[in-house]
């Protein structure tokens, strides 16, 4: 079984500091870094999950070569994040889709940054036997042949009509009200203490998908990428759950 994981990637980049003061020329705190942590973000998350909870399987991965960084400025003590501050927040379309040999699995976390275009998701998906999507694109005919969406709810609330001739499962995740798929709802297994929502839904998705791989159960695929993204927004960071 081949998998191939696509998207666009970034360094996610957390400083931590104090804010123990006013700056006396604007009305805005005074950020004392003390520590800085940095991960693989957006798609190279997902594909860094994978292979952290499923090292035996044999997963390809294809992103952008320039590096987008998102930094966070965050205080120490309550974990309140103050500013976000995107560098490079682009990247260039990827060439190399007509050279693809083939794969029994496409996964493709689109942030929709620029590396892959409407049609070459369309591309992938109308080409592979099991397909799974999460982009932040707004939906269209091009996405109607993937197996899977994923999408979290604002998101879906802005593509409801773009979905009436998707022949794929919907899986719509509801925060900490748990998964929509069809009509029905699933909540989490547990009420987590949030500390950090970053990469949360990277997370969610590779759970999913491992766990279908296994299973084809969508409703155990659901239970067990809760579990797995409520391990993540736990902890501090963007974080690889084992």
């Amino acid at each position: 079984m081949r998998i191939l994981i696509i998207g666009d990637s970034c360094t996610d980049k957390f400083v931590y500091g104090e804010c123990n003061r006013i700056c006396p020329e604007a009305p805005v705190p005074v950020f004392n870094p003390i520590k800085t942590t940095t991960n693989e973000g957006m798609a190279k998350n997902v594909f860094n999950n994978l292979k952290s909870l499923a090292p035996d399987l044999n997963i390809d991965f294809i992103s952008n070569l320039n590096q987008m960084v998102k930094t966070r400025l965050v205080d120490i003590k309550t974990n309140q994040m103050l500013l976000r501050i995107d560098d490079n927040d682009s990247c260039d379309r990827y060439t190399g889709l007509d050279t693809l040999e083939f794969y029994d699995i496409i996964i493709i976390s689109d942030y929709d940054k620029g590396f892959l275009h409407e049609d070459d998701i369309k591309f992938l998906v109308d080409r592979s036997q099991l397909s799974f999507v999460d982009s932040k694109k707004i939906f269209g005919e091009w996405a109607n042949n993937a197996s899977f969406i994923k999408i979290n709810e604002p998101e879906y609330e802005k593509n409801k009509e773009s979905f009436t001739n998707f022949k794929g499962q919907l899986i719509v995740t509801l925060g900490e009200k748990g998964v929509k798929w069809g009509e029905l709802t699933y909540p989490p297994s547990r009420q987590a203490e949030v500390s950090d929502l970053s990469g949360a839904g990277d997370t969610f998705f590779a759970g999913f998908i491992l766990e279908y791989l296994k299973s084809e159960s969508i409703v155990k695929s659901i239970n067990f990428a809760q579990d797995c993204s409520l391990k993540a927004v736990e902890k501090k960071g963007v974080v690889i759950i084992k």
